[in-house]
């Protein structure tokens, strides 16, 4: 199962959500027997690597969150000693 299939949330797949989109309409009845899964095994890449990318980035402002909140506690805690 993949996510929706909007183009504006999956700017880096766009290219492979159209083509995967487009073999569904040109082929109703054979997708169901394979026709379309080489384009869905690219599709399921293209969003794990979409996510990698989400990941490392959510990861990095955490990062940046921990240190600012470490040092206002450590400068509140200065300025009530």
């Amino acid at each position: 199962m993949h996510p929706p299939l909007t183009l504006h949330r999956h700017p880096m797949c766009a290219e492979v959500i159209e083509e995967f989109q487009k073999c569904h309409l040109e082929h109703p009845i054979t997708k169901f027997f394979g026709e379309c899964t080489e384009l869905k095994i690219k599709l399921d890449r293209c969003f794990r690597q979409e996510k990698a990318l989400k990941r490392k980035a959510n990861f990095e402002q955490s990062k940046k969150l921990k240190e600012r909140l470490q040092a206002l506690r450590k400068e509140t805690a200065e300025n009530d000693s």
